[in-house]
């Protein structure tokens, strides 16, 4: 008598109803993410006109409940799609937003640094050994002003500076 594996008898059956609700909010974020899209970018996403006209017309939708419902549509217009369709659409959206992506993890890298700096001096002889041509005194001028700016509760000129000179620093 065969063996009974419960973990291959689960091939077998259909998605749960769970399964297909998490398919469907996840295929109307994608169709929230294509209706923020410019009009360039939405244009070189891989979808029939029909669906285009109607991410485009997402943005003329003024009332709060016309949006959501619209949202709602389009999101059953997505599961029409195959995953394949799918498939296609994120990796063309992902080529479209990467370069942001990348920008964006940038920066919050060097406020990382920045607050590192701050912080320790630690952090700051690692910048040194980093940055050979590095002008220290102008770097640790800043930090102490960034510091007494912090403690006076005052504006965070020198703070946003060190940020411009890391900005400078990497480029």
């Amino acid at each position: 008598m065969p063996e009974f594996d419960p973990l291959s008898a689960d091939d077998d059956l259909p998605p749960s109803k769970s399964e297909l609700k998490r398919q469907m909010a996840d295929r109307q974020k994608l169709a929230e993410a294509l209706s923020a899209l410019p009009s360039d970018a939405l244009k070189s996403i891989p979808i029939d006109e029909d669906l285009r006209d109607a991410i485009a017309k997402t943005s003329r939708i003024r009332s709060f409940e016309g949006i959501r419902r619209h949202k709602q549509y389009l999101g059953k217009r997505m599961r029409a799609l195959s995953d394949e369709d799918i498939a296609a659409i994120k990796k063309q959206l992902e080529v479209i937003e990467g370069p942001g992506r990348v920008e964006t993890a940038k920066l919050h890298r060097l406020e990382r640094l920045r607050e590192r700096l701050l912080q320790n001096d630690e952090a700051l002889q690692e910048l040194i050994a980093q940055y050979p041509t590095l002008d220290i005194q102008n770097i640790r001028t800043l930090i102490r002003n960034a510091k007494k700016e912090r403690e006076a509760n005052k504006p965070p000129k020198a703070y946003r500076e060190i940020f411009q000179y890391l900005r400078e620093l990497e480029a």
